[in-house]
């Protein structure tokens, strides 16, 4: 378990993996540093509800509401759409050791695995692919509802044009 000093560094990490994927997407220059900080404070959110003993799944979570409301203003303040700042922000919280060990499994299951430990290794890749796709939901959730719940206008009063 990290120590609670070691938090600051880490945001600090955090921050610079959302601004490499802020440049891979090539956002406008102006909004770097929204998105550099949305990053860190997301990621120390995720880590102080895992520091305090929460689930992985729940912190996934907290961290994804609080880049998705503060993304909010962030996008008014300078003028792009919240999903700008909100999505390279969350990226460094994808579950990629979990995806990576459930692909472990699967491939173990596919070799020569014998009967003694096939249940183990089955129980142990659906619990890595359940644990990845709780984690990805709880993202595009923490990411969205901000959004959703914060729009002026209702979806029935959007006019298409044609």
């Amino acid at each position: 378990m990290t120590e609670w000093y070691h938090f600051p560094e880490m945001g600090v990490w955090l921050g610079f993996a959302a601004l490499g994927f802020a440049i891979l997407f090539n956002v406008p220059q102006r909004t770097l540093p929204f998105i550099w900080l949305l990053g860190a404070l997301g990621g120390i959110t995720k880590l102080l509800v895992l520091f305090f003993g929460g689930n992985i799944i729940l912190a996934s979570l907290a961290g994804a509401v609080v880049v998705g409301i503060l993304s909010i203003p962030a996008a008014h303040n300078k003028h792009a759409p919240p999903l700008v700042f909100s999505i390279p922000a969350v990226i460094p919280m994808v579950p990629g050791a979990f995806a990576y060990r459930m692909m472990l499994g699967l491939i173990k299951l596919a070799g020569n695995t014998g009967a003694e430990s096939y249940s183990d290794v089955l129980n142990s890749a659906v619990s890595n692919g359940l644990k990845t796709l709780f984690i990805l939901l709880s993202l595009a959730a923490g990411v969205a509802i901000p959004m959703l719940i914060t729009r002026k206008e209702s979806a029935k009063k959007i006019k298409i044009i044609k």
